[in-house]
C-alpha cells in the first residue's frame, strides 16, 4: 500500500489526538488556548487534504475510509474533553447527540455499502456545514477566554447548539435517504 499525502495528513490528524488530550491536562495557564490550536491544525489539515486529494488525484481505499475515521475520533474526543472540563447537563447532551449520530451514520453507510446502496448516503452540503459549525463551536470551547471583548466560550456553547441541531437535521436526512433501502432490504 502506498501512502499518499492526503492519507499521511489524515494519520497525522489521529497523531495530534493524544497531543491534544496531554497539552488539556497540562497544568499551565496557556494550555486551553494550546489545545483549541491543536485541534484547529487538525481541522485544517482536514480540509487539507481533501483539498490535496481531489485538486491532484490523490485518492486511495485506505485514505477514504481513514479520513471519516480521524474526523469522528477528532470530534468525540474533543467533545469528551470539553465535557470533562464542562460538565453540564447541557453540554452532555449536545455532546451526546453529535456523537450519537456520528456512531449511527457510520453503521448506516456501513450497512448500505454491504446492500449496494452506497451512494444513497453520501455526504451532502447540510453535512459540511454541520462540520463547519460543529469545528468553529469546538475550537471556542476549547478556547474558552473571552477574545476582543467576545464571550467566546459562550459563542462555543450556542454553535454546539446550533450544530447539534444541524447534526439531527442531516442525520434525519441520511435516514431519510436511506429508508426506502432498509424497508426493502428488512
Amino acid at each position: 500500500m502506498t501512502l499518499t499525502i492526503p492519507t499521511m495528513l489524515t494519520l497525522f490528524r489521529i497523531v495530534l489526538i493524544p497531543v491534544l488530550v496531554i497539552v488539556f491536562y497540562l497544568p499551565y495557564g496557556w494550555t486551553n488556548i494550546a489545545a483549541a490550536a491543536i485541534f484547529i491544525f487538525g481541522a485544517m489539515t482536514d480540509w487539507l487534504d481533501g483539498w490535496i486529494a481531489r485538486r491532484y488525484g490523490m485518492y486511495s481505499a485506505f485514505g477514504a475510509f481513514l479520513d471519516p475515521v480521524a474526523d469522528k475520533l477528532t470530534v468525540a474526543f474533543a467533545l469528551l474533553l470539553v465535557v470533562e472540563r464542562h460538565d453540564t447537563p447541557w453540554m452532555a447532551l449536545l455532546s451526546a447527540i453529535i456523537i450519537g449520530r456520528e456512531i449511527t451514520i457510520s453503521a448506516l453507510r456501513e450497512w448500505m455499502a454491504q446492500m449496494g446502496a452506497h451512494g444513497l448516503v453520501k455526504v451532502a452540503g447540510l453535512g459540511k456545514l454541520k462540520t463547519i459549525v460543529q469545528m468553529t463551536a469546538i475550537s471556542c470551547l476549547l478556547f474558552q477566554e473571552d477574545l476582543f471583548g467576545l464571550p467566546v466560550f459562550h459563542i462555543g456553547e450556542w454553535l454546539l447548539a446550533i450544530a447539534a441541531a444541524l447534526t439531527l437535521w442531516s442525520g434525519f436526512d441520511y435516514l431519510h435517504a436511506a429508508w426506502p433501502t432498509m424497508r426493502r432490504k428488512g
